[in-house]
């Protein structure tokens, strides 16, 4: 494969960290939502702010990513793009996993690094295509992964120029943008990166058109998918779940010879602060 050629894509959502109980910027707009109910009377009875309001979070996960980029857009339009970059960062560097009491980005996947650095290693360039929203992804990614923020592309809000006596920024505004989920991420694809990728990681039906397009492509190719088999280590989920839905994909993975990583029986370890601990 010529070096130009060596694109590699990657989910974020369950295929680089953890995504259970829930999305974990489903999370972060949970905590925002839960602040600002003074200010919003209507959300009372609006979702999805309602199933927050009234604890009903297996109805909120069913609303999926344009339910998670809803609250995101309400809490967060307004600001200019420091200020929510500095939102996210004050959540990431206090908030813990109900699961394992650590911060999120503690909980992204070992031998996902591993692959990444062998990738790069051998002049790949790799990017996140995600459901996931672009500018919550590029405040902590690029240190967690690796990645530039300029390799992350996730679903966005509309943004405006703002330049207001001699200060130029960017605000968010309420308005959605571009939804990087399922047949959303081959078209980011093209739209951002311009080059079909030759190797392509997901975890769920929200990833199958990412490598159905990869994997349609002339020469060597590589399909891949996270199975979420370990119910102690990290969870376990595939089919009926709301949150990593993994049930066609499943079925086309298997059908295809694409990989299928069994998290249980392939990994060794799960996080990085797995490796400290038993040493």
């Amino acid at each position: 494969i010529e070096i130009e050629d060596r694109v590699a894509c990657f989910d974020n959502d369950g295929t680089l960290w953890s995504e259970q109980p829930m999305y974990f910027q489903l999370a972060f707009a949970i905590d925002r939502i839960k602040e600002l109910p003074s200010e919003h009377p209507e959300w009372q009875e609006e979702k999805p702010y309602k199933f927050i309001l009234n604890g009903q979070f297996d109805s909120l996960k069913a609303e999926g990513i344009r339910g998670i980029l809803t609250i995101v857009m309400a809490t967060h339009s307004g600001m200019t793009t420091e200020e929510f970059d500095q939102v996210v960062a004050d959540w990431t560097s206090t908030d813990k996993h109900p699961k394992f009491h650590r911060a999120y980005t503690e909980l992204i996947y070992q031998p996902m690094l591993e692959l990444l650095n062998y990738l790069r290693d051998h002049n790949y360039k790799t990017f996140i295509i995600s459901g996931g929203g672009i500018d919550f992804m590029r405040v902590w990614a690029e240190d967690v992964y690796g990645i530039p923020k300029d390799q992350i592309y996730g679903s966005s809000v509309k943004t405006q120029f703002d330049y207001n006596n001699g200060s130029a920024v960017i605000r968010r505004m309420p308005e959605m943008n571009f939804v990087d989920d399922k047949e959303g991420k081959p078209i980011g694809i093209q739209r951002f990166i311009g080059r079909r990728p030759v190797f392509a990681a997901g975890n769920s039906d929200g990833d199958l058109q990412m490598v159905q397009y990869t994997t349609s492509g002339e020469g060597a190719r590589f399909g891949l998918f996270i199975h979420h088999t370990d119910a102690d280590r990290e969870y376990a989920y595939d089919r009926p779940s709301s949150i990593g839905h993994f049930d066609i994909a499943w079925d086309e993975a298997k059908e295809k010879g694409w990989t299928i990583v069994d998290m249980k029986e392939d990994w060794k370890v799960v996080y990085p602060f797995e490796m400290g601990e038993s040493q």
